[in-house]
């Protein structure tokens, strides 16, 4: 008789098993004990497999970078306005102040990007010197705005004031013009707005009329008492960038609040624009960089979608892709 705890003909006996009713199934393991899983490629070997994977790696590391690159927020430096202290003041009045407009802040800023005005520096300092030079915001910063302000100095490019109230301000000439070399010999663009405008005329060996009413008495009145609501139609001359931008913009309107004007273009500058009907430059284009433009009106008191003066907002939008396309 066989033995009760014989479990099959040729099997050794063991001990009996214990069978849980709560006990899990198990599932019978269906690998192959001599081959590679059934998803790896036939003849596949480690080092094939170890490259995709590297690849792979590469792949999702630069997808990652691309995206954060283009996601990352533009910085972009504002020229600081220079207020120069007043004999007898106290106060704010009696000291060296630099500040930045909050319309021309409001305006870059509106493009979702971040403003920093850029302070003049001095390496020589008394009280607090530095190693740091308008080069480092060159260099950290993705772009410049030149804002408006002061009368460029005459003697900025050699020539005398004809009269004492249009002798400008040199020390921010000095300032602005080093700012806007460096950002230029760094390759990153630069917008010039009414006083920009002029220093980029002047920056690349150009002139100035001190005053338009007196050098070209047959212009319109390019300054008044209205300020910012006094305004003229200008027009695009052929080729012109701007023209392209405004394509179906014919003689636009815009403010005028400058009574100083281009008068002789600086090397490889050329118009963007002139008023009508005079033909005093109202903006222009440095050719020897991919984006050195400057406009003598104000873009930033033009409201964004209207349709009394020029939407400028595609001009703002050219400056921001020309230093997404320039950063580091």
């Amino acid at each position: 008789m066989a033995d009760d705890h014989q479990t099959g003909e040729g099997e050794p006996p063991g001990p009996p098993q214990e069978t849980r009713p709560d006990a899990p199934i198990r599932v019978p393991d269906r690998r192959s004990a001599d081959g590679p899983p059934r998803y790896q490629r036939p003849g596949d070997t480690p080092f094939a497999l170890a490259g995709r994977v590297l690849l792979s790696r590469w792949r999702a590391m630069r997808d990652r970078f691309s995206r954060d690159f283009m996601r990352r927020t533009l910085r972009i430096g504002v020229s600081a306005r220079i207020f120069h202290p007043e004999p007898g003041s106290t106060g704010l009045r009696s000291k060296n102040l630099q500040y930045l407009e909050e319309s021309i802040a409001q305006w870059v800023m509106s493009r979702d990007v971040l403003v920093f005005m850029i302070p003049t520096v001095n390496t020589n300092g008394l009280l607090h010197p530095s190693n740091i030079t308008l080069r480092h915001y060159a260099r950290h910063l993705d772009g410049l705005v030149l804002q408006g302000g002061a009368d460029v100095s005459p003697q900025t490019y050699s020539e005398s004031p004809t009269r004492p109230e249009w002798s400008g301000d040199r020390a921010r000439d000095l300032y602005e013009l080093e700012l806007l070399h460096e950002f230029v010999e760094a390759g990153k663009p630069v917008l010039g707005v009414c006083r920009g405008c002029q220093l980029i005329n002047v920056a690349f060996g150009g002139s100035l009329y001190q005053d338009v009413a007196t050098n070209v008495p047959e212009a319109l009145a390019h300054v008044h008492t209205d300020y910012d609501a006094h305004r003229h139609a200008i027009e695009f001359p052929p080729g012109s960038s701007l023209g392209k931008m405004f394509p179906k913009a014919n003689r636009p309107v815009v403010n005028s609040i400058h009574h100083q004007a281009v008068k002789e273009l600086g090397r490889d500058v050329r118009i963007e624009a002139v008023s009508y009907p005079d033909g005093i430059v109202e903006a222009i284009r440095y050719d020897k960089a991919d984006f050195v433009m400057g406009l003598q009106w104000h873009p930033e008191f033009h409201r964004a979608g209207g349709t009394d003066l020029l939407d400028c907002t595609p001009v703002l939008d050219e400056f921001l892709r020309a230093a997404r396309e320039t950063r580091l």
